[in-house]
């Protein structure tokens, strides 16, 4: 039996778009995450962290 799986929506790619990337594959979502990506900018002196984007994540099982 496979493990699981995860697959990142890539940039410039849909959500859509990856879960058909799954499916082609052969494999089902059964899980969705997101993590916030941060960029350190300095400013006056101290570092700060600041979003930039939000990545997505789904882990899949094989169908």
């Amino acid at each position: 039996m496979a493990k699981k799986k995860r697959f990142e929506v890539e940039e410039g790619e849909t959500i859509a778009d990856c879960l058909a990337r799954m499916k082609a594959e052969g494999y089902i979502p059964v899980r969705r995450m997101e993590k916030p990506v941060f960029q350190e900018v300095k400013q006056n002196g101290k570092t700060e962290r600041i979003p930039v984007k939000q990545q997505i994540i789904f882990e899949a099982n094989p169908q």
